[in-house]
């Protein structure tokens, strides 16, 4: 068994499945996406890193020391500027991305986008056997980085995908003139990730999913409940069963002030939340005691604290979650920052939030790991 800490009773897999089920764990989950940080990256595997020199073997020799579930990791993405077939211009500053122009400039060219793209879509192939081989295959190869750590894939509805690549307003405009089109669009959308889920899900690759749609900002989210309601949420609903029918739980993403629509999503079915901003009223304590039964992810203020709050204050935050939502008796929480372990974040800062988990645990377990079990974070 892979051990953090030196006192870890559970495995990775059985602490994470216990946290998942609302049950009482020797210590609270750690989670992250590590792929972004060379400082972090340096201090974990003692390499000297110039830049973003660095590779996914590296950060999954940091994700298998200090963490109990990850995200699938992803190699610096350089410096290049991009052109997609579709005639997007992206530029990329080695951990993040950005939009240099679109292929249209109003509404007539976003729909002849939007529907070349539901074309395609429409007439593609789909081999469920060829599907589930090369996701197993992808899996595999991940996990053997990653050692006991267990994987969140992602899923997703294009919901988010669709307003970001016409633009906000764009995209009202667009929604206003076309309404059935974005129905369509999304319909087909959907029913591509349900063809796929059916083919490639299985919970021991990974065992919990995240739909990732961003919609809100710091004060809410950006459309109507009504919008939402028809465009959005028994998109929500369907790609959640879909994941259910096959024993998988689902976590739901967005940036932002979402607590509005909480009661909606968990109507969808969800099963947690990750990525709550304390900054934007998102904490992740009232979160967790208002709705227990729900899983929360990724509560530590990726700004304001991780990047310029000391060791002191981040171990003190984290030692709050734990304490003031009983989680070491309840379950239900993977401690995580509110965003990534992005370049500003100091690696002495990372290292205290991961140090402050094994410095809270249940007594109620056991402290006799078994001989030859593998100490991670040595």
């Amino acid at each position: 068994m892979e051990r953090v800490f030196p006192d870890d009773v559970l495995s990775k897999r059985e602490r994470v499945a216990r946290t998942l089920a609302l049950q009482p764990v020797d210590r609270v989950a750690l989670h992250e996406q590590l792929s972004y940080n060379p400082g972090v990256i340096a201090d974990w595997t003692g390499k000297a890193v110039s830049g973003f020199e660095y590779d996914v073997e590296d950060i999954c020799s940091v994700v298998r020391r200090t963490m109990d579930t990850c995200f699938p990791p992803v190699a610096p993405r350089g410096t290049e500027r991009v052109t997609t077939p579709d005639g997007f211009i992206h530029q990329h500053d080695n951990w993040t991305t950005w939009r240099v122009s679109r292929p249209f400039s109003d509404v007539a060219g976003a729909r002849q986008w939007l529907l070349r793209t539901l074309d395609t879509w429409r007439s593609e192939p789909f081999d469920s056997s060829e599907a589930r081989k090369r996701y197993r295959r992808q899996m595999l190869d991940l996990q053997a980085l990653v050692g006991e750590t267990v994987i969140i894939n992602y899923s997703q509805t294009h919901f988010c995908s669709t307003y970001d690549a016409m633009g906000l307003e764009l995209f009202v405009y667009f929604v206003e003139d076309h309404p059935q089109d974005l129905d369509d669009f999304l319909e087909v959308s959907v029913a591509r990730e349900l063809r796929r889920i059916h083919a490639v899900a299985d919970r021991e690759l990974s065992p919990v999913i995240l739909i990732a749609e961003d919609f809100a900002t710091k004060q809410g989210p950006l459309f109507s409940p009504a919008f939402l309601a028809r465009y959005h949420f028994p998109h929500v609903r369907a790609v959640t069963e879909a994941w259910h029918s096959h024993a998988i739980s689902v976590l739901y993403h967005s940036d932002g002030n979402y607590k509005k629509v909480i009661p909606d999503l968990l109507a969808c079915g969800v099963d947690g939340f990750y990525c709550l901003e304390p900054a934007v009223g998102m904490d992740i304590v009232e979160l967790k005691n208002s709705w227990p039964e729900v899983v929360w992810a990724g509560g530590v203020d990726g700004v304001d604290l991780l990047e310029r709050g000391t060791p002191e204050q981040v171990r003190a935050e984290v030692h709050r979650h734990i304490r003031e939502t009983n989680a070491l008796q309840t379950g239900g929480m993977l401690v995580a920052s509110s965003s990534e372990i992005n370049p500003p974040i100091s690696p002495e800062n990372f290292r205290a939030m991961v140090e402050a988990v094994g410095e809270l645990r249940n007594p109620d377990f056991g402290d006799s790991p078994a001989p030859g079990d593998k100490l991670m974070c040595e």
